[in-house]
């Protein structure tokens, strides 16, 4: 699969082709980044008190404060206006990203192992792209959780002390970076960068539905239950992304058993969980301090009694499309059990009528 070319910087950013084109994406990355070191080394030497860069939103989060712990060592973080910002320039950084690793690992490694024809290097690279990102981001999210009071799904103290209005830096980072690949991944669907599978329209609706908790979750002060939302999301889409790879390579002998392992995977976290969560929104949503039942924006405070549902019914949607993937999940598992093909019920044709790139590209030269 040829790596798309650049019909001029400008030509790319007007036509939205900076999306698949990684030269004019990394060109817009790099714009940034340029002025704002000029920025941090130049007015300096003209200003003996310069103002800070205005790139620098683009680039870091923004909106410090103070800690509740008084230790420099613990800085804390609100959310603001200017965090849009930040998402806007890391879904350019995903875009550029995801190229890469199609163009630089994902293709050269299925054609190491013989995939050559179009339709199925493309699914190869989207999977070994979810690899990439899933294992990354399910560790980070691991990571987080484990320093905070919700550590293992321990859904009470999502509740007990809200608002979390002051976020760990490492925390406002991983949600806002989350908020990009999710916006990034959208555009790739709605803009058909990848060939629309059977499941087009559940697709859309799962990651709309994400968006939507990214957004209320982080804009009420939620931003615990949205930590353990993600991870339960994260772990199980890396072992699906690992089961097809290794369907896609034919692996005889672990192909089969890395499914299973996959539906291990999945039944836990995002059903099993799930419904811990969901519980939790119905039960334990009384939890929060009094003080905290109102609609006080200003105050960092939004639960009124009416926002256990407007929590409870993201979740119950994305609980809805996990169990019609489950339900594609066990027929792909019967057709095992019969004797039949570990193929993906959402494919359409995988491309085998296609031509193999390589003689497609010499007919092309050809003519």
């Amino acid at each position: 699969m040829l790596l798309p070319q650049s019909r001029g910087f400008w030509k790319d950013i007007r036509s939205g082709r900076w999306v698949i084109v990684p030269v004019s994406s990394l060109r817009i990355l790099l714009l940034p980044v340029f002025l704002h070191l000029n920025w941090s080394w130049f007015t300096p030497l003209i200003l003996s008190h310069p103002p800070p860069s205005p790139l620098a939103p683009l680039l870091f989060i923004s909106y410090p404060t103070p800690s509740p712990t008084d230790d420099s060592t613990d800085p804390r973080y609100r959310k603001g206006w200017l965090d849009l910002v930040f998402v806007a320039y890391y879904v350019v950084f995903f875009s550029f990203v995801r190229q890469s690793v199609l163009f630089g690992i994902c293709y050269p490694v299925a054609r190491y192992f013989g995939i050559r024809k179009r339709e199925k290097l493309a699914r190869f690279g989207e999977q070994g792209y979810a690899i990439f990102y899933f294992s990354f981001f399910g560790a980070w999210g691991l990571r987080i959780m484990s320093h905070l009071p919700t550590w293992w799904y321990n859904c009470r103290n999502f509740w007990i002390d809200y608002p979390y209005w002051q976020m760990t830096p490492e925390l406002k980072r991983y949600y806002l970076m989350q908020a990009s690949y999710w916006c990034q991944q959208l555009i790739v669907l709605v803009f058909r960068l990848e060939k629309p599978r059977k499941d087009f329209k559940e697709l859309v609706a799962h990651h709309i539905v994400t968006l939507w908790l990214i957004g209320w979750s982080y804009g009420v002060n939620l931003t615990l239950i949205g930590n353990a939302v993600y991870t339960s999301m994260d772990i199980p889409d890396f072992f699906l992304a690992i089961a097809k790879v290794f369907n896609y390579l034919h692996l005889d002998g672990i192909e089969n058993p890395m499914f299973v392992i996959f539906i291990g995977f999945w039944t836990y976290f995002r059903h099993y969980l799930n419904l811990v969560m969901l519980y939790s929104v119905y039960k334990d949503f009384d939890l929060i301090p009094q003080s905290a039942r109102s609609w006080t924006p200003s105050e960092g405070v939004w639960m009124v009694w009416w926002m256990r549902w407007q929590i409870f019914i993201p979740i119950f949607l994305l609980q809805c499309l996990n169990l019609f993937w489950y339900f594609l999940i066990w027929r792909i598992l019967w057709r095992v059990v019969t004797g039949s093909s570990l193929k993906d019920e959402r494919s359409d044709d995988e491309g085998d009528d296609d031509e193999d790139e390589d003689a497609a590209l010499q007919k092309k030269k050809r003519s």
